[in-house]
């Protein structure tokens, strides 16, 4: 296996979040992955709730950070490309961590070609969802007007708002999310609408907090990466094969 030949993807780390292991213990623990998969990586993907709470000001940041945002940029400033997709938690992302931190970032789901195999990334959060509840809550997250009224909050004010709220969710409370079957989960709905206008051969989620691999069809498989709150888990690509892993 020649250097450099390899893309890793991985989620959900949720840095920051004072549930699970050590915030401080997971910060360690994603950084001394992230170096160790630049020693071979061609690319890295961090599919969304990178952070459990970012809510960028025009001159001001979240407090903390600084393992994750300096491995990154070493990566980045090494020609390494890292793609950060906004997630649920960390929607709310600027300019900073591109202009900063050299990541590219992404707000959407990505279809990408490697090696001839089309692979479709995403978050997840709302994709194939049918609760109408829920799809409102996303639109008033996304709202721009509403973001500028929230930014005019003092940051001690906006983040500790943003801090309470992570605490809030079934992740905070330590709740584990249980896998629902192929009819009740909305990213394998979302997998099969996208199938019926596309070729994709692997579609790669965060969001759901499970460490599993799912058939969609003989030719086309669903990874959901897991997350980082306890232990950690990611996928990684090597020309050929897609292969999960998990680290204690």
């Amino acid at each position: 296996m020649e250097k450099n030949s390899k893309i890793y993807f991985a989620s959900d780390f949720h840095l920051g979040l004072p549930a699970g292991s050590s915030p401080v213990l997971r910060e360690k623990r994603v950084t001394a992955w992230l170096r160790q998969a630049a020693a071979d990586a061609t690319e890295i993907f961090l599919l969304g709730d990178v952070f459990d709470f970012w809510w960028e000001y025009r001159h001001v940041v979240p407090k903390g950070f600084t393992r994750f945002l300096g491995a990154v940029s070493e990566i980045t400033d090494s020609g390494i490309p890292v793609h950060f997709f906004t997630g649920n938690h960390d929607m709310w992302t600027g300019s900073y961590l591109s202009e900063e931190c050299g990541m590219i970032v992404h707000y959407h789901p990505l279809t990408i070609d490697i090696n001839g195999k089309i692979f479709h990334l995403a978050h997840g959060e709302g994709l194939g969802s049918q609760s109408i509840g829920y799809k409102v809550l996303l639109s008033v997250f996304r709202n721009k007007t509403l973001q500028k009224l929230y930014s005019s909050l003092h940051p001690a004010i906006g983040v500790g708002i943003g801090q309470r709220w992570s605490l809030s969710s079934r992740l905070g409370k330590g709740v584990r999310l249980e896998f629902m079957g192929d009819e009740k989960e909305d990213l394998i709905r979302y997998a099969k609408q996208v199938m019926m206008s596309e070729r994709v051969d692997y579609f790669i989620f965060g969001h759901r907090h499970l460490e599993m691999k799912y058939m969609l069809s003989p030719a086309c498989e669903i990874v959901f990466l897991g997350d980082w709150i306890n232990g950690g888990s990611y996928a990684v690509w090597d020309g050929s094969e897609l292969r999960f892993e998990i680290i204690s």
